[in-house]
């Protein structure tokens, strides 16, 4: 190595922001920063147009966020129909509904990751961001006890240096940034009861493509989503005591057997193909882990990620990356200089902010995740939702985010839940009355989990305005 490259090392370039990963949640940070006039720098190991592991089901909420970071018309663009229609069937028992309008959407859409992830990033680089493609981070720059930059390797094996007042590390589940900086342990987790197994179909059905649909089946899960090129995304989350029937070249076989084992997906799937290799997502664990500390953030699934049963982590990661460029901007454009105690401050409030946003619908996913039977309560909020249309919405609702998971459980609501319960042939008595218990005794076990880890958190207004002067995203800020 030459002494002038040892010099380049050594020095590095500076920016406002460094961050690694540049797919969701580092886009959107870096459009946030960038359109505010920071330098911002954004590595990522993959070329894209790239593709990733991904349920990539939008809700209206995440399309929402889309159009803030001004990349709607381009989603559009790549041409999966817009689902307005959302259907959940429990056996034979089913509801269908549209979505709470947020920021005018009241439409969902699926869109496959290649192009998603390639559209957003072409919005970080037309708001002035720089992004390095096939480059990556191999560790990070310290100086007293502080994160100062990121050394990575770029696209012709070199070794560089980026230098700036704080790292974002967007580089997911196995985030090298959280490695790095100790948060790698979460603060609180959960395993997954479900595995992921997932493929793409051919979908002749066009009158269909506009309804986005989940089945359950004693433990198994099943979804539909019609998505873009004329495809269709069906997963299928089995129990993971069913993961030794999937390993290695029975996979397919396996899929396929589950896909017939709920008749409403086989007969969704009746006369398409499958036209794509099945995927897999197995060992799944949901979690928080410390999410800011001197001179860094972790935005994404690098510092939250919950089961992909909801299909919750692309709207977290536009949101909360989208945010937290917010936090920090002012602190990073301010005229009388950087101050590290006052982006470590705007971070640490961003992180607790995102905490308490984040824990019930983090809560509720882990019992969607748990791979249990549908329970007696499940089963009677179903019936509620088949016969009244405001309760399907408020279950659609729960998931975009416009609605707490509590709005499901009000006590009148399940007191006459389980009255019904025990008039109906298909549980027993002793089966209603253990369910009951059960669910008091989790929703006790919740209850102080959320109050034990919310504790002390600093409080955090989040921004009600855009730098345009246009209203903010219309859904609840605790959501």
């Amino acid at each position: 190595m030459t002494g002038s490259s040892e010099q380049k090392i050594r020095t590095g370039e500076q920016f406002d922001a460094v961050i690694v990963g540049a797919r969701c949640a580092g886009s959107a940070t870096a459009i946030a920063l960038a359109e505010r006039g920071l330098r911002v720098l954004a590595i990522d190991s993959a070329r894209f147009p790239s593709d990733t592991l991904s349920t990539h089901l939008l809700w209206p909420s995440t399309m929402a966020e889309i159009q803030a970071l001004g990349a709607l018309a381009e989603v559009e663009a790549i041409g999966a129909p817009r689902l307005p229609v959302a259907e959940a069937v429990l056996d034979d028992i089913s509801w269908e509904t549209g979505y709470s309008p947020v920021s005018g959407i009241d439409y969902a859409m699926c869109v496959r990751r290649t192009a998603l992830d390639e559209v957003v990033q072409r919005a970080a680089v037309d708001a002035g961001a720089e992004i390095r493609q096939r480059s990556t981070a191999t560790g990070l720059i310290w100086s007293s006890s502080r994160v100062v930059g990121v050394r990575y390797t770029d696209a012709e094996g070199h070794e560089r240096e980026a230098r700036a007042p704080i790292v974002v590390g967007a580089d997911g589940r196995k985030s090298l940034v959280a490695r790095e900086v100790g948060a790698e342990t979460p603060l609180i987790s959960a395993p997954s009861g479900r595995a992921c197994y997932f493929g793409y179909w051919t979908d002749p059905h066009t009158s269909l493509r506009h309804i986005a649909t989940q089945w359950r089946v004693e433990g198994l899960l099943g979804t539909a989503f019609p998505c873009d090129d004329g495809l269709l995304l069906s997963l299928l989350q089995p129990p993971i005591a069913l993961v030794p029937e999937f390993r290695g070249r029975k996979v397919r076989d396996a899929y396929l057997a589950g896909v017939e084992a709920i008749p409403g997906l086989a007969q969704r799937l009746d006369g398409c193909e499958l036209a794509s290799k099945v995927r897999s997502c197995t060992g799944i664990e949901s979690y928080f882990r410390r999410s800011s500390g001197p001179g860094w953030a972790l935005p994404g699934d690098a510092g939250h990620f919950k089961d992909p049963v909801t299909a919750q982590g692309i709207r977290d990661g536009y949101r909360y990356g989208r945010l937290l460029g917010e936090a920090l901007a002012p602190v990073l454009a301010s005229r009388t200089g950087v101050a590290a105690t006052a982006v470590d401050e705007a971070a640490a409030r961003w992180a607790a902010q995102r905490e308490r946003d984040c824990i019930e619908i983090y809560q509720w996913t882990n019992l969607l995740a748990a791979g249990a039977p549908p329970s007696p309560i499940e089963y009677e909020l179903y019936h509620r939702a088949q016969t009244r249309s405001e309760f399907a919405a408020i279950l659609a609702d729960i998931y975009n985010r416009v609605e707490r998971p509590a709005a499901m459980t009000a006590p009148a609501t399940v007191a006459a839940a389980y009255g019904r319960a025990l008039r109906r042939p298909n549980f027993t008595t002793r089966d209603v009355v253990a369910d009951l218990r059960d669910q008091i005794a989790r929703m006790g076990s919740d209850w102080m989990l959320r109050r034990r880890f919310l504790r002390d958190r600093p409080a955090f207004t989040l921004p009600r305005r855009d730098p345009t002067g246009a209203p903010a995203i219309a859904v609840a800020a605790h959501l």
